[in-house]
């Protein structure tokens, strides 16, 4: 459905409860995140005394679908607000412009509600699977879900599956404004040699976007009698699984090598390119990715930024640029 401009997401399960969004990204400023605001259509005839509530849940999902066995489920929930809205509770709140637009299709039946997340929970990320593994993959999630119960959470209640709407949601990382590169510099003296090689390298910004070539700037001394005729320069990903415990999985998504000859007591400087991209780490699992709508394309997991007071859980992501020249590594 297209209104004014917006591409409105609705999912149904009866004829008495429908879903509506606006959008299904909501992006991570950092600072604070986008509101999550939407409409629940609602009809009173089919209700049956029972109320409707929502709720917004950010998920840790450590297994798939196929993995849940004796009543066991693979998924944590790591954040998780409801409300009920249906009889409302709130009085009449005051309505965001894209709870009027829907409002505007829905009629008077529609019901607003709205969710704040914190800024401590991880965006939406997930991991490569194998190309023949089935079911959801491993990873965080959110899900904005309706439903139809007697008591808000009430473990012995049984809800039909046909008394429920859902629709998953992303959220996605703001890059904010670039700052300057981060520099790093080592100076190694090898076995046999009494003078040192010195190396620098350089990032000419802070923040990358997808398919971004990344340049560093490579600055050779080399005081020693040996030649240098090689240059590596790789891309890891660092994957911060904060669950019951923190475990952090690293990922090589690019890596190249330059022939290039730095003599014995001599200088060197140069610009070297590299882009890494998801096209290319395809056959790799466990590698984060952003998280998915359907089937769609998507890219290497966004760094996760935060200005959170608490500890962040679910998955951490952040890269390394590594240069190598004749065994001596550079990190930043």
């Amino acid at each position: 459905c297209v209104f004014r401009n917006h591409i409105v997401y609705k999912t149904i399960s009866n004829v008495f409860i429908a879903l509506y969004l606006g959008r299904r990204d909501f992006v991570d400023h950092v600072d604070s995140v986008d509101l999550v605001d939407g409409i629940v259509k609602v009809d009173p005839s089919g209700l049956n005394g029972r109320k409707v509530f929502i709720y917004l849940a950010c998920a840790f999902r450590y297994g798939s679908d196929d993995l849940d066995v004796i009543s066991l489920s693979f998924r944590r929930d790591i954040w998780l607000k409801r409300i009920q809205i249906y009889p409302p509770t709130n009085g009449n709140p005051t309505k965001t412009p894209m709870q009027e637009s829907l409002l505007k299709k829905v009629g008077e039946q529609g019901c607003p509600f709205s969710f704040q997340m914190p800024t401590n929970l991880p965006c939406s990320v997930s991991c490569q699977p194998r190309p023949n593994d089935r079911g959801k993959a491993c990873g965080v999630d959110f899900e904005v879900k309706a439903y139809l119960a007697n008591d808000a959470d009430n473990p012995d209640e049984v809800i039909d599956k046909k008394d429920t709407c859902r629709l998953m949601i992303r959220k996605i990382q703001y890059a904010p404004a670039n700052k300057a590169g981060p520099k790093a510099e080592l100076s190694k003296q090898f076995m046999m040699s009494d003078k040192p090689i010195h190396v620098q390298a350089c990032l000419e910004k802070e923040v990358y976007y997808h398919g971004d070539p990344i340049t560093v700037n490579v600055k050779i001394n080399n005081e020693t009698t040996k030649t240098v005729k090689k240059i590596k320069i790789t891309v890891d990903q660092l994957a911060n699984v904060v669950l019951y415990s923190s475990d952090t999985y690293t990922k090589e998504v690019c890596a190249e090598e330059f022939e290039e000859t730095v003599g014995a007591c001599s200088t060197y400087e140069k610009n070297f390119q590299v882009t890494p991209l998801l096209a290319n780490n395809k056959e790799k699992r466990g590698i984060a990715v952003d998280g998915r709508l359907k089937d769609e394309d998507t890219n290497l997991a966004s760094t996760t930024l935060s200005q959170g007071d608490k500890e962040m859980q679910g998955i951490i992501v952040s890269y390394k640029v590594k240069v190598t020249v004749a065994n001596t590594f550079v990190f930043f």
